[in-house]
């Protein structure tokens, strides 16, 4: 009966003192579950909260030999799941907040609806080229941007948009003759 008392204070958290020297095995059997019930109220999910505590616990076995004493390492596993249960939260408001980059490339049903069937032809063909020449032609016949201009805004030199200019139009020709 002592015994099965016991283990029950030992898994509710709430052990016997040891005898000798504290050890990390000693603090994991005394404090691991009031850990855990603290990250689960503050991260709601049960495996995330193990997992926090278990950081917790990884982290003062990693610093174990700097531990002033045994009771230091109380305050320390507890700092350590407050920390970590606000870092999963915050990666929880960060993934939620995540809003995918616009996707420059697909056009509305109307504005292809507006376009007439020369300039559907061309959009089409601008859209088989490689990024920069694409960039480079739309700034350049349909930004009518000059090449200082479109060199300021695309972080290139004057010659380059020159030539990525050329080899586009003749990329352009190419993809327009095929059709």
């Amino acid at each position: 009966m002592q015994n099965t008392l016991t283990n029950l204070r030992i898994q509710d958290g709430v052990a016997p003192p040891p005898t000798g020297p504290l050890t990390l095995e000693d603090l994991y059997r005394q404090h691991r579950m009031r850990l855990v019930r603290l990250a689960l109220l503050l991260v709601d999910e049960p495996a995330t909260a193990e997992d926090v505590v278990q950081e917790a616990f990884t982290g003062l076995h990693r610093n174990w030999s700097n531990l002033r004493d045994a009771q230091a390492a109380v305050g320390y596993l507890r700092t350590a799941v407050v920390n970590g249960s606000r870092s999963v939260l915050r990666r929880r408001k960060t993934a939620r907040d995540y809003t995918p980059p616009h996707v420059a490339n697909a056009r509305s049903a109307e504005s292809l609806a507006m376009l007439t069937a020369e300039h559907q032809a061309v959009v089409a063909a601008l859209s088989q080229l490689p990024p920069r020449q694409r960039e480079v032609l739309v700034l350049r016949y349909y930004g009518d941007l000059s090449e200082a201009e479109i060199a300021e805004a695309t972080g290139i030199s004057k010659g380059t948009v020159k030539s990525t200019a050329s080899r586009a139009l003749d990329a352009l020709q190419k993809i327009m003759a095929a059709r």
